[in-house]
Formats: structure tokens, sequence, C-alpha cells
């Protein structure tokens, strides 16, 4: 495991998904200075993830045929640039525009930072993904921390202040492109070339359903999260947005304990258990009526919810071993599309029952995620030490 490596990738992660974990944050204001309506609120949602989900299986692909480590400083620079060009934006449209040029950035970056990591991760390749994992949540939690203060002391202009760290970081990451390129082996071992393993189609279509599944959970809870504590539990805008750091805070530690317990347990139980937990949890809290209920429930929820984050993009990996970077954008992207295309429907589910009953719609979800979990196969079973594919 080459920890350094890791290192800069986690910080290239971090970044960008400080300006995504903006995004939730931002939506209050959007309502509340833009005269936005929920469903209107869902659709940036909805925006900023078909730009970042769709084309990523095109970026995987791309980084497959031929690695481009330019793509990881490059889509962390255009993911801070949509964002801060989306708070100063007059109209609905070009807001739309700015937080969807921001998920072209995300497409961008994932794939080729999250096939960096499989190499960078040697054997311990799940441990590895949750430390490279672990840059975007927390980059997903300090984003609320960082957008709210700055938009309640400067107003919505303010989403331009975190641009010049991001594009700092962007300037790092250019000087770390010859190690980042090291990454990619022009040709493959012979062990792999002389036994060369199959994809594993199938389990991978399977495994795609339940990401689609976390994917719309995730979705309803850091898009309505801050506006149940609003509206529901009677908190202020910067109590909502600390609920949802809490959230993605919490998961960070969910995801680094994934990892470690799918490399010593197995893939599958993990993923199997966090589903299993989730449900009854996310019922809870959908049905809380006290802001300090709600907020402890935050933790096991986190908990259970990241638990397999990390795990599943590992799966993915190791089902189609000679397609790491296809199977990275579609882990990581196209499977996510539901989550934002489900963010609209939510919103007029929000518009027309109350506030709190996206949450109520999301809590049978991770049922269907175990169903499905429970017919995959072992993910390791097959999977080959490196891709064929250089």
């Amino acid at each position: 495991m080459n920890l350094r490596l890791l290192g800069t990738l986690l910080l290239a992660h971090l970044t960008t998904d400080v300006a995504q974990g903006m995004i939730p944050a931002l939506l209050p204001f959007f309502i509340a200075e833009r005269g936005l309506s929920f469903a209107a609120a869902g659709g940036l949602v909805l925006a900023a993830t078909v730009a970042s989900s769709v084309v990523q299986p095109l970026f995987g692909y791309f980084a497959d045929r031929r690695p481009s480590p330019w793509l990881v400083p490059a889509g962390v620079a255009a993911a801070g640039i949509g964002i801060g060009l989306a708070g100063i934006a007059p109209t609905y449209p070009l807001i739309a525009a700015a937080v969807a040029f921001h998920g072209l950035g995300v497409a961008a970056f994932h794939p080729e930072g999250s096939r960096a990591a499989a190499f960078a991760s040697g054997e311990r390749r799940a441990t590895g993904m949750s430390i490279f994992s672990t840059g975007g949540n927390l980059g997903m939690a300090t984003g609320p921390l960082v957008i709210t203060p700055l938009v309640l002391a400067f107003g919505l202009r303010a989403s331009l202040i975190p641009l010049l760290p991001v594009l700092l970081v962007a300037g790092f990451l250019v000087t770390q492109l010859p190690l980042l390129a090291a990454l990619h082996p022009s040709v493959p071992s012979r062990s792999v070339a002389a036994t060369p393993v199959p994809d594993r189609w199938g389990p991978f279509g399977r495994l795609a359903v339940v990401v689609v599944t976390r994917s719309i959970v995730y979705t309803g809870l850091a898009t309505f999260l801050p506006l149940v504590f609003v509206g529901v539990l009677g908190t202020s805008n910067a109590r909502g947005a600390t609920a949802l750091s809490i959230l993605l805070g919490t998961g960070v530690v969910g995801t680094l304990v994934g990892g470690r317990l799918a490399d010593r347990f197995g893939r599958r139980i993990v993923l199997i258990v966090g589903m299993a937990a989730l449900a009854p949890l996310l019922l809870a809290l959908a049905t809380a009526r006290d802001a300090r209920v709600a907020t402890l429930l935050l933790v096991p929820v986190a908990l259970a919810l990241y638990l397999p984050f990390s795990v599943l993009v590992v799966m993915g990996q190791e089902y189609l071993p000679n397609r790491v970077g296809t199977a990275s954008g579609v882990t990581l992207g196209l499977a996510v599309t539901a989550g934002g295309v489900a963010a609209p429907i939510l919103g007029a589910v929000a518009d027309r029952w109350g506030i709190g009953a996206p949450l109520l719609v999301v809590s049978g979800l991770p049922l269907l995620a175990v169903a499905l979990a429970l017919t995959l196969p072992d993910s390791q079973a097959e999977a080959a030490p490196e891709p064929v594919r250089a």
C-alpha cells in the first residue's frame, strides 16, 4: 500500500467533494433568496448528479483505454469553479448550468482518482479504497460547515470565496502528475497475462442496482435532512447544516471501519449488515419529532449508510478486473444517477405531503438492497491482483 500516493488522492477527493458537499447546504438559501420551490431545488441536485454521473462511465472507459492522470487536477478545479459561479448566477437556468459544470468536474475526477487509488492500495484494496473514500466523506461533511457561515455573512456570492484554496490544491496536484502516471503500468504482469480473469457482468449488474438503491437513500437524506431540521423540527438553518455535517462526518468513520471489516471478513457480509441495519434506523429518524432525538439518531444512521460505501466500489472493480476504470465510473457515476433523478420526485413528494415525507419514502429501500446483496457471489473469489488492461 502506497500511503503517500493515497494521501495525495485523499486530498484531491476531499477538495472535490468539499464543493459537492456545499450543494445541499446551499439549497435553503436558494429557496429563501431566489424563491425556488422544493421541486426546483431538487432539480439543482438533478443537474449536478446527471452531469457528474451519466458521463462518469465514459471517463472510466477512457481511463481504461488511455490513463489520463491530468483529469485529477482538472476535475478538482472544475468542481470548485462550478460551485463558485452558482452562487453569483442571477437566474435559475444559469444556476443549474453552473451546478452542471461542477458535476462535469466531479465526473472527470472520480474514475481516474479511484482507479489510481486501486493500484496504490496493493493487496489491501478495501482498506485503501476506504482511505481514498474518506477524503470524499470529509469533503462532503466539511462543505456545509465551510459555506453556511460564509453565505450567512455575505450572501450567496460568498460561494466564490472557497474557490482560491480549491485552485491551489489543483495546482499542487499538477506537480504530482508524474507520480500518478507511474501508477498505470503499460504492460500487464506475466501471472495475470498467463491466467486472464473474466469479467463477471451478471453480478456487477445486480451490484449496480444495490448502488442505485443506496444512492436514492443518500440523496433523500443529504437533500432533505437540513430542510427537515428547519421545517419540521423548528431549528435554524445553521442547525440544519450542522445535522448534515454530523451525518457526513460520522460517515467518515463508517467508511474506514467498513473497509477494514471487508478486508477481514469479506465484502458481502459488510454490505448486508449495513443495509439491514439502515432500514429501521431511517424509519426512526423519519418519525422523530424532537431535534435532540433526531440528532442522536444521525450517528447510527450514518454508520449503517457508510459501512458499505467503499466496499461497493471495490466489489465492482473485482467483478470487472479487466475494466477497473469502467467499474469505478459505473459504481461512482451512472448508477448514482438514480439518486439525482429521484431528487425532484422526492421534492414533489415534499411539496405534496410535507418536508418529512421523503425520508419516509426512502426508509424501505435498504431492504431491497439486502435482498439483492444476498444473491451476489464473493467478489474476491476470482479477482485478479492487477487489471489485465493497463
